[in-house]
């Protein structure tokens, strides 16, 4: 009993060992960002437009089954976009356009089907991202001047450094020799924390939110 219990272990964990592949490469990220406003109707907070972002860095997939991994990797992201909102010191809308740029780990999992053509299997994930903010521009310049105070601050004193996501994606991978693959896809990444850390502290306007938003094309090289 006893040996047949040791065998069977044996089995298994040489079935483990067999099937745990880790892939590591490089991936670049074009994007399309905004932010998700909400704010009192006396400051009529409102996303006015989109910003086209860069990202990428090194990606990990740690496959514990054929069809089945555990995505991960270190990333630079681009995030922001443009507000409007209503001031009462200056009686105008005023504009403010973001740009932050973040260190992103991403938590995901993956799931391929079996091959759909030649050499090629569709993706799907699922999962989520912390992310910490590291750098910032406001109207395109480190500094920024309010017009409703005249008060000078750095850009990335705006944001809080922590941010996490949530994430959706999918797209194809294709097989260009024995470890080396191409991959192809779309995210979207929805961002949960409230990142604004001015308007609520400084300008003590209340309840006012800002939240990320981006839609990426990923594209990358494994090896």
């Amino acid at each position: 009993m006893k040996k047949t219990l040791l065998s069977l272990l044996a089995v298994a964990a040489t079935a483990g060992t067999a099937s745990a592949q880790v892939e590591i490469g490089l991936k670049i990220s074009p994007s399309i960002t905004n932010l998700r406003v909400d704010s009192p109707t006396q400051y009529a907070f409102q996303n006015e437009s989109s910003k086209a972002s860069l990202g990428g860095g090194v990606i990990v997939d740690y496959f514990f089954g054929q069809n089945y991994a555990f995505s991960t990797g270190l990333l630079l992201a681009g995030k922001g976009g443009t507000i409007n909102y209503y001031d009462e010191n200056t009686k105008v809308r005023e504009k403010l356009k973001y740009g932050i740029q973040y260190l992103e780990i991403p938590v995901t999992i993956k799931l391929f089907t079996n091959d759909v053509a030649t050499d090629t299997k569709l993706y799907f994930q699922v999962g989520g991202a912390v992310d910490a903010a590291i750098a910032g521009k406001l109207n395109g310049n480190k500094f920024y001047t309010d017009p409703g105070t005249g008060a000078e601050t750095k850009a990335a004193k705006h944001v809080i450094v922590p941010d996490a996501a949530l994430i959706a994606g999918f797209g194809a991978e294709y097989q260009l020799g024995q470890s080396t693959k191409l991959m192809a896809g779309i995210s979207y990444h929805r961002g949960l924390f409230n990142i604004d850390r001015y308007f609520d502290n400084t300008r003590k306007f209340k309840s006012v939110t800002l939240k990320n938003n981006e839609f990426a094309l990923d594209l990358g090289l494994k090896f």
